[in-house]
């Protein structure tokens, strides 16, 4: 399913962003879209939403 394939590249970039974070205090998303902060906010919660999406996605089969 399309949804399902969308929420996982989500997920891998919002892992990637955080692997960034963590080894070299670098936020990608603050760095693309630094200049407006909601961009940035509104962005975290659809990763995370996506993230909730894939577990559950992957727990329900």
């Amino acid at each position: 399913m399309i949804l399902d394939k969308i929420a996982l590249i989500l997920t891998v970039i919002g892992g990637i962003n955080w692997g960034l974070v963590g080894a070299f205090d670098f936020n990608l998303l603050t760095f693309l879209f630094g200049f407006a902060p909601i961009i940035v906010s509104i962005l975290e919660v659809i990763v995370g939403i996506a993230a909730l999406y894939t577990a559950y996605a992957y727990w329900a089969k």
